[in-house]
């Protein structure tokens, strides 16, 4: 499965895998071709890509191995409602004539946050 910079949530355990599908292909290939010409190797860029991601996540993440997002930037402010709904922070039976400022509480949410680069868009993770 590949990993697209188009989603706006990445599970880290998802592109652990594809790394290892990745290296499988690889090997294979380097298998088939008596080690020569690696360079032409298809899913090189994606390999390489994906584990310079991976390094530095689990470099930020000490649940990088176990399961941990990758919020897209321009989600955000969605993630957050959808999490803080979803975990019972906001009652579901909120009067709708009570308005919540959803880009202050995901600023404020961030601080919990870095922020790293997938193939130009900006992403999300946990700090732990």
């Amino acid at each position: 499965m590949k990993i697209s910079n188009y989603d706006n949530v990445l599970d880290s355990r998802a592109i652990i895998e594809r790394i290892q599908e990745l290296e499988s292909e690889f090997a294979d290939f380097l298998d088939a071709t008596d080690g020569d010409l690696s360079e032409s190797f298809s899913g090189r860029e994606e390999l390489e890509t994906l584990k310079a991601l991976a390094a530095e996540c689990s470099s930020l993440s000490a649940d990088w191995e176990f399961g941990e997002s990758l919020i897209r930037y321009s989600y955000w402010e969605n993630y957050i409602q959808e999490m803080l709904e979803d975990c019972g922070d906001i009652p579901a039976d909120l009067p709708w004539y009570i308005a919540i400022d959803w880009e202050t509480t995901a600023d404020n949410i961030s601080q919990d946050y870095s922020i790293v680069e997938f193939n130009g868009i900006d992403y999300y993770i946990r700090n732990t």
